[in-house]
């Protein structure tokens, strides 16, 4: 008579999927590095040049606070990031981001979190950004009010709203003014409560070395974006003149910090931005040899490079 054997097929392979689930904390640093994807840390740089530069000079003026210094960075990252999980939400919905992006993976778009945690984490994110923007606001006033809800404005209007002004050739524009002009003088101001001509100009360079970043951004992305009815000034101007674009915008940020120099009084010092000038001219030379997915890492060069002009211009300034 045979014995009955009990199957341990169904069972051991339960155990065996038990065996390969990953823990607790596997779930957890795996959602977490998707998390930092989604953030784009590559982009961040590019928003602490500002404040680099308008911290150097509240030192260099003997106005320099170290908690509002500290909270325009924290800031400054909280918009950035507010500004990426936006776009990767508008983006993905308006139908920008497809399977034929060229771009790094975006998480929303490779399905790795979900619509719903992407405006979750947009909301935390804005939410802090404002805290922070409180404390500024009540350290400069007025001014840094209006800067920051601007600011704020700005980071998910970008693709959001209405009229999303990045998807009518007008991100170019924005980026200037908000990643230069008034990221620059709203550190210095509310440092220092007051703003004048050489720290309007100190902000120009670096607004339109973050503004190039975006220009590689769309040269990249500038067939996928026209037929997605995204219309970037790159679309709107083609490929040649986006390629101009960038050598203009590099060309005005290095002739711009002489004048520092010649008639606001800074020391020739201001001039060692001019040390990166090299890397510059092979970021322009990258830009006609390069197209595609081939623009990735002169995208992440570019910023780089605004890091390093920004870093030497306040190593000038404060020497």
């Amino acid at each position: 008579m045979s014995q009955h054997k009990p199957d341990r097929g169904a069972a051991g392979d339960a155990a065996r999927k038990d065996d390969t689930k990953p823990s607790r904390p596997e779930r957890v640093h795996r959602k977490l590095r998707i998390w930092i994807l989604a953030a784009r840390p590559k982009t961040l740089p590019a928003a602490l040049s500002p404040v680099l530069v308008g911290t150097a000079l509240a030192w260099a003026d003997g106005l320099f606070s170290p908690a509002p210094a500290m909270a325009a960075t924290v800031g400054a990252l909280l918009l950035q990031i507010l500004s990426n999980f936006a776009n990767d939400y508008f983006d993905f919905a308006k139908g920008a981001d497809t399977s034929e992006r060229l771009g790094p993976t975006r998480a929303l778009a490779a399905g790795l979190l979900s619509a719903k945690e992407i405006r979750v984490g947009t909301a935390v994110t804005a939410a802090l950004a404002v805290l922070v923007g409180a404390y500024l606001a009540l350290v400069g006033g007025w001014p840094i009010l209006a800067i920051g809800v601007a600011s704020l404005l700005a980071a998910v209007l970008y693709t959001g709203g209405p009229f999303p002004y990045g998807y009518h050739g007008l991100g170019d524009l924005f980026v200037f003014v908000f990643f230069g002009l008034a990221a620059v003088c709203g550190t210095y101001f509310v440092q220092a409560s007051t703003i004048s001509a050489p720290v309007f100009l100190a902000s120009v360079p670096v607004g339109l070395l973050i503004t190039a970043i975006l220009v590689v951004n769309n040269l990249r992305d500038i067939e996928t974006d026209a037929r997605a009815g995204k219309r970037t000034l790159a679309v709107l101007i083609g490929p040649r003149y986006t390629r101009l674009q960038f050598i203009v915008l590099l060309a005005l940020a290095y002739l711009s910090t002489p004048v520092l120099w010649l008639i606001y009084g800074h020391g020739p010092t201001v001039l060692l931005p001019f040390i990166s000038l090299p890397l510059a001219i092979r970021r322009a030379a990258s830009m006609y040899t390069s197209k595609g997915r081939e623009l990735n890492p002169v995208l992440a060069a570019t910023a780089q490079l605004s890091l390093q002009f920004s870093l030497l211009l306040s190593i000038g300034i404060i020497l």
